[in-house]
């Protein structure tokens, strides 16, 4: 089994870190390069931002949480919100992030993954697909926040950036975000079958024990999470040495 990534995320809004539940009753919880210096400091593998608003105002503020950031922190930097152009890849890129995230972006224009791909490379490129369960089974793609349903296939559409050139993908489950009743199995397993890139699992996570459970009963490489961390549930350090306890390989 190859090491498991624990990816603390950070949601920027006028450039202070906020957190709600299902993407909805939303509270600032800090200044996010300090946050993102804790968590480097905690032995985070990587940081994700991102720009829940991402305005054209917001982007400049991004840009500069952005760069403050890798000027303070060692690890990998994503950055997600408000990408829609190979420019806006360029400019973030520029600014010191390792990677971009794109969600509703890449549903509107898939050909960007690809242009992305070809101009960045793959490692640069990851997509987020926020997925709710669908009364008839399966998965339903859905973006602004969860307020809007493509009627995309979660499992085809994954399998369809995949082909594109995309290095890895970003899953959260929008009906577990928040709730930290634990990560959705059934929906990551459904998309680790299809794909041949990592998957980051986002969504639910409420306790140790759901690190554990996750990379146990899935294929998942990552785990992110939010609340747990920035309300000093739980450190990074320690789902780290719980996962070890489970004989989970990690990083550092």
């Amino acid at each position: 089994m190859l090491a498991k990534r624990i990816i603390p995320c950070l949601d920027v809004r006028d450039g202070k870190v906020v957190k709600g539940i299902n993407f909805i009753g939303i509270k600032e919880v800090g200044d996010p390069v300090e946050c993102a210096i804790e968590y480097d400091r905690q032995g985070a593998d990587e940081i994700t931002f991102l720009d829940i608003t991402a305005t054209h105002e917001g982007r400049s503020t991004m840009i500069d949480v952005v760069r403050n950031t890798a000027k303070n922190v060692f690890v990998p930097l994503t950055v997600g919100g408000g990408i829609r152009t190979v420019d806006d890849y360029r400019e973030i890129l520029r600014a010191g992030a390792d990677k971009i995230s794109v969600n509703s972006s890449a549903v509107r224009n898939p050909e960007l993954v690809r242009q992305a791909a070809d101009k960045f490379g793959s490692q640069c490129v990851v997509v987020a697909i926020d997925a709710r369960r669908k009364k008839d089974g399966g998965f339903t793609v859905v973006v602004n926040g969860g307020r809007i349903d493509t009627h995309l296939d979660v499992v085809e559409w994954a399998r369809t950036v995949y082909k594109l050139g995309a290095g890895e993908i970003l899953l959260t489950s929008m009906d577990a975000d928040g709730t930290k009743a634990g990560f959705d199995i059934e929906l990551l397993n459904a998309v680790t079958e299809v794909v041949g890139i990592p998957v980051i699992a986002s969504g639910g996570c409420g306790k140790l024990e759901h690190f554990s459970q996750l990379f146990k009963e899935s294929k998942a490489d990552a785990a992110l999470a939010a609340s747990l961390f920035h309300y000093k549930e739980l450190t990074v350090n320690q789902v780290k040495e719980h996962l070890k306890e489970n004989h989970i390989p990690v990083r550092r």
